[in-house]
């Protein structure tokens, strides 16, 4: 680039981590035309605007691979076209997130309608993993329809959407029945892309061993992993680490928050970190209930688990990179010069603050991550206290 070539945006003195370039350190970024154009210790080029981000991390636009995001009116429809789910951009920029994945609100019979209402109306990049329930997660009885449940037909549609749809989703079915797990395994195998398991309900329960060593395949995501609900085996029993979850782990499945309204409870999480089994992935299991209850949003699930001792690297590679391998969009998550900007500017402030579980009870801890900053493919669409702009 020649030297009299000005920059759109100049920010300076963040603290850069990029867990898919191995970055961790004071550096600058420079945006042109919507891209990451340079990224090095000083840059003292001309800029339209220059943000000073002392202070400051710097990281790539936060993904959030378990969020509920087919809004619509219909009544009773639990999180498929319904009030409970969230329209995106009113609740992932102010958090740092670029990128969304409805979890499940849409099956194969009304994933246009997903498409057309919120993925066209989104500026948040939008992606979905497609319900084995082809009436997609209405609730109630549809929810446990056997026979909407078609592996093949699935398959086809996310076939043909395979630029939006980035896997498979089987969630809240009560049976004690394994038809719907090798239904969504079905689909997965046949479009090629990963199937994500919401998991419980049966009585008795299912085999978690079977499930996550068995019936999937690596690559496959077990979210609310630190949940421990009515019907599943929990992956801490005792205070102990299951040697299942290890096991599962190991053979490349991968584990997932999806904190939500009822599924991060705190006894399991700090058990598994104490012992070595960390999540893969960081998600929220955005709806109107989790949000207004003890999750909040993306920054305060990461939040959690940094105050439960996750390092905070580790906890922006769960949130950036590896969810973009997950779901192999690999042109995201990252800070690469030619990548989109989409950027997070975060604060760790410290003090003293509370949080709760879904099980309502509380801990303490003396930081919290705040989203200051946030770009999507190089234009602000979010700045907490106006350092974009001038005095």
């Amino acid at each position: 680039m020649g030297q009299s070539q000005s920059y759109d945006l100049l920010i300076k003195n963040g603290h850069v981590i990029d867990p898919k370039n191995n970055l961790d350190a004071i550096m600058d970024v420079a945006v042109r035309d919507g891209k990451i154009i340079e990224v090095s210790k000083s840059i003292n080029k001309p800029a339209t605007k220059t943000i000073d981000a002392t202070g400051l991390y710097l990281t790539p636009g936060l993904i959030d691979i378990h969020g509920h995001h087919f809004f619509g009116t219909k009544s009773n429809a639990y999180l498929s076209n319904s009030y409970t789910a969230l329209p995106p951009d009113g609740f992932t920029l102010r958090s740092g997130v670029t990128a969304v994945v409805d979890a499940g609100g849409a099956g194969w019979r009304n994933f246009d309608d997903f498409r057309n209402q919120t993925i066209a109306n989104s500026k948040t990049k939008v992606f979905a993993f497609l319900n084995i329930v082809g009436s997609g997660m209405s609730g109630g009885a549809i929810e446990q329809n056997l026979a909407d449940m078609d592996g093949k037909l699935t398959a086809m549609v996310a076939k043909q959407n395979k630029d939006r749809v980035v896997g498979i989703k089987l969630a809240h079915y009560m049976g004690h029945d394994w038809t719907p797990a090798l239904k969504a395994a079905e689909a997965g195998r046949l479009a090629d892309i990963p199937v994500m398991v919401d998991f419980g309900g049966a009585d008795p329960p299912l085999s978690m061993d079977t499930l996550l060593n068995i019936v999937l395949r690596p690559g496959d995501i077990l979210t609310h992993c630190f949940g421990h609900v009515n019907g599943r085996e929990p992956l801490v029993q005792n205070g102990k680490v299951q040697p299942f979850a290890f096991k599962a782990q190991q053979r490349g499945i991968i584990l997932d928050v999806g904190h939500g309204g009822g599924s991060f409870v705190y006894a399991q999480a700090t058990a598994a970190l104490s012992q070595g089994l960390k999540p893969n992935t960081i998600s929220t299991d955005l709806h109107t209930g989790s949000m207004n209850a003890g999750m909040k949003d993306m920054d305060m699930v990461m939040t959690k688990l940094l105050n439960l001792g996750m390092d905070f690297k580790e906890i922006i590679t769960a949130s950036t990179w590896k969810p973009a391998q997950v779901i192999h969009k690999t042109e995201l998550g990252h800070l690469s010069v030619g990548a989109a900007a989409d950027i997070a500017l975060l604060k760790i402030e410290k003090g003293n603050y509370g949080f709760y579980d879904v099980q309502g009870k509380r801990m303490t801890g003396d930081k919290k991550i705040v989203c200051e900053m946030t770009l999507l493919d190089g234009a602000i669409v979010w700045d907490l206290n106006a350092l974009s702009y001038k005095d």
